[in-house]
């Protein structure tokens, strides 16, 4: 059954200007039905919220993954298309918020069938694929196998109580793979592990300004960490000054090498990690560059205080 929920209208000075579908994405508990319930009000969409408690194999599936893997695959496959259809109907007319994309149902039965069953299944899958709606927008979320136990603990679902570390591992790094390489629609990828947006107003805010800025509707510049530094004085800086990007950069490129060297490097993390140090990198120059003694216009020399 496809949960349709329709949302308030309300006057905004920043409205969707044309009718837009967006399939949140992640591995079990990172809060994808969460995300798109906040997002709601904000893009005044319908919500296609997936509906997987109806599956009747599900609890099996759980307590016997390996007997229950084929029936819990179908059933999901075949009602996962039942929705896809009726979001089919809707794309282009409204705007559209989903807790899923349906090509994730591969990557579950990838992980989970096998030999025949999983030969059985792809054919059925890939004809089924074919009719259904690529989203204007996938919003991956991502967090830390710790951070996906301790949020599967917290909702307390009955049929996930025991759930397996390694099975959730094991899924963490089928998503991660796929997304490494996703090129089916524009991706935006979100780490949730320091994210609280159903109790931070500033990380919703965020959040929101991301999604608008990767649809096109708005930039988004993620600020850096300056507060507790004073605002640079006027003034160019004083003559004999450089920026130590020297040095930086090499430690950078020695950084590369070695996540290049590693056979073992995920591909998906390597871009991440690299990313982050470009951003203590950048951060560390904007400092030293705010806090450069500064020449006047008559030749003095100041200093930004302590």
């Amino acid at each position: 059954m496809l949960r349709i929920l329709t949302g308030i209208q309300k006057r905004r000075t920043h409205r969707v200007v044309a009718p837009l579908y967006i399939a949140i994405e992640g591995v079990i508990g990172v809060g994808k039905t969460t995300l798109a319930r906040l997002l709601q009000p904000e893009f005044e969409a319908r919500l296609m919220l997936e509906v997987f408690e109806e599956n009747p194999f599900l609890a099996s599936f759980y307590a016997d993954r390996e007997r229950y893997a084929f029936q819990t695959q179908i059933f999901f496959l075949l009602s996962r298309y039942r929705q896809q259809v009726k979001i089919r109907g809707f794309a282009g007319r409204i705007p559209l918020l989903s807790d899923y994309l349906f090509a994730k149902d591969h990557l579950f039965a990838r992980l989970n069938l096998a030999g025949d069953e999983l030969a059985t299944y792809e054919t059925l899958y890939h004809t089924l694929a074919e009719h259904t709606a690529a989203p204007d927008l996938v919003i991956y979320l991502r967090a830390s196998v710790d951070t996906l136990m301790a949020r599967i603990a917290a909702r307390d679902r009955p049929y996930e109580r025991g759930m397996p570390r390694e099975y959730i591992a094991n899924l963490a790094r089928a998503y991660d793979e796929f997304f490494a390489s996703y090129t089916g629609t524009p991706l935006l990828v979100v780490d949730t592990d320091d994210l609280n947006v159903v109790t931070n107003a500033q990380d919703l805010a965020a959040l929101r300004a991301r999604v608008r800025a990767a649809l096109g509707q708005g930039t988004y510049q993620q600020s850096l960490p300056l507060a507790n530094l004073p605002p640079p004085l006027a003034g160019r800086p004083a003559p004999g000054f450089r920026l130590p990007i020297g040095s930086r950069l090499s430690e950078l490129q020695a950084f590369h090498r070695t996540l290049d060297a590693d056979p073992a490097s995920d591909l998906f993390v390597h871009s991440l990690r690299l990313q982050e140090r470009i951003g203590s990198l950048a951060r560390e120059l904007a400092l030293a560059w705010m806090a450069a003694p500064r020449e006047s216009a008559g030749g003095e020399v100041r200093s930004t205080p302590n």
